[in-house]
């Protein structure tokens, strides 16, 4: 499968094209396994300065051009895209225009390449990208990935492979920015408040007094090193904390004991000597003030695979799972984008495998109303081999509560996270037959507030492409 990689950040834009092999890893007598075996980058793009008309709007078209540039490049057409992810990040995803512009770059999508935001989704691709996920897989500790760029810092945690907390904060290269006469032209709300704190004053049309920034820049790795436990915790922790992330938790039983850097500060990180105002920002200052913070003295820090391009390559090789292979669906439904994701609690789940939906429709008819979406998946957890009679009263309270307050004409959209969507399918089938079209995936793991991306069936029908994945805009 050809993958894209779009990632258009505070500071720098990129593509990259990769391919995708895929496999039935199972015997011929066995039931089909198929899994993501290979992922190889066949295409880079240089680093482009994202574009901007000013502070609050992207340039829509100038990205268009670039795309279609790095496109020729490669020689590669849209509808050759068979997956990937089209991702704005760090303040990007907060520009006025965010949405209408990945709207307009979706010529480049292909019949299925998800436009995704989001500093939890970010930080996660971030970290596969950047090999945090792989060493933390590779030798079973917990690695800490910091994506550093020009707006934000998005952090995950990784124990053994498996993801854990994530979290990100207004902290980046770009939060203070210099002009070629070395006067400062912006100050962003997030330095303010760590310059009040530091009693530093930081004004734009100030000249960039190196020493005063680089408190500054001290004061924002402090901050870092609160949200991974190498300080005790100030109110900045929380005043600089990016609205719509969340809190990052750190398990007492398993500290933090490595940590890593992406984006494109961790470049100045790793690469140190640099013009401080090379860049006409505080990047470089921040990379300094980071290596001789404690997050270097009280973690191992290790080396990345990927800094700068750790974002566009998690989002062209990582976003993409294959569904489990006994699935149900009616064909001709495919692909579909941007589906809400409504995950039922285990109190909620219990009721229906008793034949209970009333709760389950009034939860949906609410779910409808705030997502303002006709189409939802709804997602369970499922039980491992269940009993046939057990199985069909839960298809029932599944059933007759989707049907009861999904719009007419509306696919029924299930995900279910063990291996019984052929069984759930079929039963689901017996009932709406004539009614609804329906789709169960399995082994897919979703969460509230996650968007679901179907691709085309691939590998003769056996088997779903699929994204999940969060949206933030604004």
């Amino acid at each position: 499968m050809l993958s894209v990689g779009i990632d258009i950040g505070t500071s720098t834009s990129q593509v990259i094209f990769s391919h995708l092999t895929i496999e039935n890893t199972a015997g011929y007598f066995s039931v089909p396994s198929v899994e993501i075996v290979g992922k190889e980058i066949i295409y880079k793009s240089p680093v482009y300065r994202t574009p901007l008309l000013d502070r609050s709007l992207i340039d829509g078209a100038a990205l268009k051009k670039i795309l279609e540039k790095e496109y020729q490049s490669a020689g590669v057409v849209p509808a050759q895209v068979e997956t990937g992810a089209a991702i704005i990040t760090g303040e990007s995803a907060r520009k006025e225009n965010a949405s209408m512009v990945l709207d307009e770059l979706s010529v480049f999508a292909g019949d299925f390449v998800v436009s995704t935001a989001g500093p939890d989704l970010e930080s996660v691709i971030a970290g596969q990208g950047s090999g945090a996920w792989k060493y933390s897989e590779d030798n079973g500790v917990v690695v800490a990935n910091l994506d550093i760029g020009g707006g934000t810092t998005n952090v995950v945690l990784f124990d053994g492979g498996v993801i854990g907390t994530r979290g990100c904060m207004d902290i980046g290269g770009r939060q203070v920015t210099v002009d070629e006469h070395g006067r400062i032209t912006y100050v962003s709300p997030s330095a303010a408040a760590i310059a009040k704190a530091l009693r530093l004053s930081i004004n734009e049309g100030d000249p960039a007094d190196e020493a005063v920034l680089s408190r500054l820049c001290d004061g924002m790795a402090e901050v870092l090193e609160e949200m991974l436990g190498a300080a005790e915790p100030t109110e900045l922790l929380e005043e600089v904390r990016t609205a719509g992330s969340s809190t990052f938790e750190i398990p007492a039983e398993r500290p933090i004991r490595y940590i890593c850097f992406s984006g494109g500060v961790a470049e100045c990180i790793y690469h140190p000597g640099m013009d401080v105002f090379a860049y006409g920002d505080i990047g470089i200052l921040l990379a300094d003030a980071i290596r001789r913070s404690r997050l270097f003295s009280k973690f191992h820090v290790i080396s990345a695979q990927e800094t700068i391009r750790a974002t566009v390559i998690g989002a062209g090789t990582y976003t993409t799972t294959i569904s489990g292979s006994t699935i149900a669906y009616a064909d001709g439904l495919f692909p579909m984008k941007n589906i809400p994701v409504l995950k039922l609690s285990e109190t909620e789940e219990n009721d229906c495998w008793l034949g209970k939906s009333e709760g389950l429709k009034e939860k949906i008819l609410w779910f409808l109303k705030q997502s303002d979406s006709s189409k939802i998946v709804l997602a369970v957890n499922g039980k491992k081999n269940p009993g046939y009679t057990e199985l069909k009263t839960f298809a029932a309270a599944l059933g007759d509560g989707m049907h009861a307050t999904i719009p007419t004409g509306e696919p029924l959209l299930f995900v279910v996270r063990e291996d019984m969507a052929k069984a759930l399918g079929q039963l689901l089938r017996q009932r709406f037959l004539k009614e609804r079209n329906i789709v169960v995936i399995d082994e897919i793991r979703v969460e509230d507030n996650n968007f679901v991306d179907f691709g085309k069936p691939v590998m003769n029908g056996l088997v779903i492409p699929v994204v999940v994945k969060t949206l933030l805009f604004g």
